[in-house]
């Protein structure tokens, strides 16, 4: 996985589920899960100095490790797809979710079989390991409902040289809404019931902010970039 802000990949899948906004001075529980033991390292050395809202307290190289660990659970798991111990990912998802931790997935198994399996078993998302550490932990606050670290906007891939900056779509009050309240957790099911309108509308909404994005070459196909978008363009919250 990148520790830089290298270039963006298409993977990424974020779950629907509603999450509750956390108190501001409150700082994530983190653990790691990976079996490679100098990925673990990199992975620790960067958050560590680069994400001051999460404290990691578990770094584990098997799946063992962690769950005896005393400090099992955390608020948050990031956990290897694929491990050398015999535990299916469906398995792991499901126990750290039991003991109350929400997990994010991060693979170099890139396929939508791979995804499919970490999402049904309760995965909050899932992300190959080519993303950049600060792409990946822009999804974190927001699966943790933490507010977006507005020093994370610099650090993405710089604009060619003499580009302009990025053009943000013009958005109605509708899509607005319904675009923050997507990008804070919500399902779309969601989004439309605190809108106070039909599932159909809700969807009509996003659809519209996907495609405007896509017009002004700013794709969004995917939650985990919609969520990028919205904090390039300051609609996360």
């Amino acid at each position: 996985m990148g520790t830089s802000s290298g270039a963006m990949h298409p993977s990424s899948t974020v779950s629907g589920t509603s999450t509750p906004q956390v108190a501001p001075n409150k700082r994530i529980r983190l653990a790691l899960l990976d079996d490679h033991e100098v990925l673990l390292d990199s992975l620790s050395s960067w958050i560590y100095a680069n994400a001051p809202d999460f404290d990691l307290v578990l770094s584990a190289s098997s799946w063992l490790q962690l769950v005896h660990s005393q400090n099992f659970p955390t608020d948050l798991v990031f956990l290897d797809f694929q491990l050398k111990e015999p535990v299916s990912i469906e398995a792991r998802v499901r126990t750290c979710r039991a003991a109350g931790a929400k997990v994010i997935v991060l693979t170099s198994l890139d396929s939508q079989e791979s995804e499919d399996r970490a999402m049904a078993a309760g995965a909050a998302a899932f992300m190959s390991k080519t993303r950049s550490m600060r792409e990946v932990m822009v999804v974190a606050r927001a699966v943790m409902g933490l507010a977006s670290d507005p020093g994370l906007q610099k650090d993405w891939r710089p604009l060619p040289g003499g580009a302009m900056k990025q053009q943000a779509p013009k958005l109605s009050a509708g899509e607005v809404e319904a675009l923050r309240l997507y990008v804070s957790g919500l399902s779309t099911v969601e989004v439309g019931a605190a809108m106070g309108v039909q599932y159909e509308t809700a969807k009509t909404y996003l659809r519209r902010v996907r495609e405007k994005y896509a017009k002004v070459d700013r794709p969004a196909s995917k939650k985990a970039d919609l969520i990028r978008r919205a904090a390039e363009d300051g609609y996360l919250k």
